[in-house]
């Protein structure tokens, strides 16, 4: 039996390939980039028959449309009106052969009212589930978020989802082999763990959804606050019709750095690099994303309709910065900066830096001068624990927020270890701050040194 889990770097996705027998396989919930389960089929005589998708993702532009247009497979959903581009409904309970291996659609709303689980039964399993692709109803360690599809309506869809989960995937047996559609780092979930292995056993032992009353889930349900990137929107109405053809050339233009120049102005410029090495150089009023971030935060300063001008380290990022941008339905990278910042510098163009700090120096300058702090984490790292007086605001709404601090005074910009505030000092730079620093090492490195930290059980935010 083949199985493969492909992982999309920076957002967290997965996707999956199972051979189901008889030389077919299904392919589960891909993304926009398709060329890896076509090399996969290829290399081991597999026909794709079927494209499973588990709910409409909000995080990731699907690839079910492109992939089977080039393999002739059918797009199998659920029943509910938002897979109105599906080619097989199947309802709640009901089996899809395939191969000789059973798969039988789950309703398990609550994430989303449309969300899916497959419960997979290979042939020589008989009536034992081997495995359940359970979208973003159930995590390793976690649970999907339940305010995605109107805030309002959090509170009531925990309830949906921990019903769904104790009534359809409890039964199904503690063998059984948990596949979600995100891992760890992803939008989706909070504290989904940094583990790709799990079985429903574990998962009863250690998952909170099962360790607490339905009263208690949802009340914690309640509590978090996870960021909502913007293109969540934009990804939902892509995948209403299952994606769009990948729109992504190899032969990206590369710019002269005057051109550059001239060019730049016309959409953004995002830099690639790490937070410590565009802090010493930079083009002026360029954000900073480094490369593994793109995917995660690139829909954040961007959308599909902006130019897009590239800073990076070296032209074999060229192809992964681009990759990472279309799989949340940005395509248009109108530019590659040649020779980098090193041959904008030399062309006499003008430079900026920024400061960087490190947990110690700045625990001294709160002790010696007056400075901010201001923590870009979301709220729920936040509430865990913070640095007593700094200011809080999550890194993706530091664009539209109004900080009470002069934008001449001393401002200390941090995060978990670096790279989120590297993006956020780009953004307070561009907005007017003068004097910003990037605390390299984040609060982890603060809290090595042993320095002072606090937790609430609010975030208050800077808005």
């Amino acid at each position: 039996m083949f199985f493969k889990r492909l992982k999309a770097s920076g957002l967290g996705q997965n996707s999956y390939v199972l051979g189901c027998g008889e030389g077919l396989a299904v392919v589960i919930d891909p993304r926009r980039d398709i060329d890896e389960y076509l090399k996969l089929a290829q290399e081991n005589d597999l026909s794709i028959a079927y494209i499973l998708e588990t709910h409409r993702q909000e995080d990731f532009e699907f690839g079910s449309r492109t992939l089977a247009a080039m393999t002739g497979a059918r797009i199998v959903t659920g029943e509910h009106e938002l897979f109105g581009h599906s080619d097989i409904k199947l309802a709640d309970e009901k089996e899809l052969k395939v191969g000789t291996t059973r798969i039988i659609a789950l309703e398990t709303p609550g994430h989303t009212p449309e969300s899916v689980t497959y419960a997979v039964y290979p042939e020589d399993t008989k009536d034992k589930c081997w495995g359940i692709f359970t979208g973003d109803a159930l995590f390793i360690s976690e649970t999907g978020r339940t305010d995605l599809p109107d805030p309002d309506k959090t509170k009531e869809n925990a309830g949906i989802l921990y019903d769904s989960i104790h009534k359809k995937i409890a039964p199904l047996g503690d063998q059984t082999l948990l596949f979600p559609a995100h891992g760890s780092g992803s939008a989706c979930g909070g504290n989904i763990s940094k583990r790709d292995d799990s079985t429903l056993g574990i998962e009863k032992e250690t998952n909170l959804v099962f360790k607490v009353s339905r009263m208690e889930f949802v009340d914690h349900k309640v509590s978090e606050k996870l960021p909502r990137p913007p293109y969540f929107s934009h990804m939902e109405r892509v995948n209403l019709i299952g994606g769009r053809p990948l729109g992504l050339s190899t032969n990206f233009r590369v710019l002269q750095p005057p051109e550059f120049q001239k060019k730049m102005k016309d959409g953004i410029v995002i830099d690639c690099r790490s937070p410590d090495t565009f802090a010493g150089a930079h083009i002026p009023l360029s954000y900073n994303i480094w490369l593994k971030g793109l995917a995660a935060f690139g829909g954040w300063i961007a959308d599909e309709n902006t130019l897009i001008y590239l800073v990076v380290d070296e032209s074999a990022h060229i192809q992964e910065a681009a990759t990472s941008l279309s799989r949340i339905g940005i395509d248009r990278i109108e530019g590659v900066l040649s020779g980098g910042v090193e041959a904008w510098r030399e062309q006499g163009l003008p430079v900026y830096g920024l400061g960087t700090i490190s947990a110690q120096e700045c625990a001294n300058w709160m002790q010696e001068r007056q400075v901010n702090v201001l923590d870009v984490r979301d709220d729920n790292e936040w509430s865990k624990k913070h640095i007593p007086g700094a200011l809080h605001t999550y890194v993706g709404h530091i664009e539209n927020s109004s900080l009470p601090v002069p934008k001449d005074s001393e401002l200390v910009v941090h995060c978990s270890v670096g790279h989120r505030a590297g993006l956020a000092a780009s953004i307070l730079e561009r907005n007017g701050f003068t004097k910003v620093y990037n605390m390299l090492g984040g609060i982890c490195a603060w809290e090595a040194l042993g320095l002072p930290l606090e937790k609430s059980g609010k975030a208050d935010s800077v808005t």
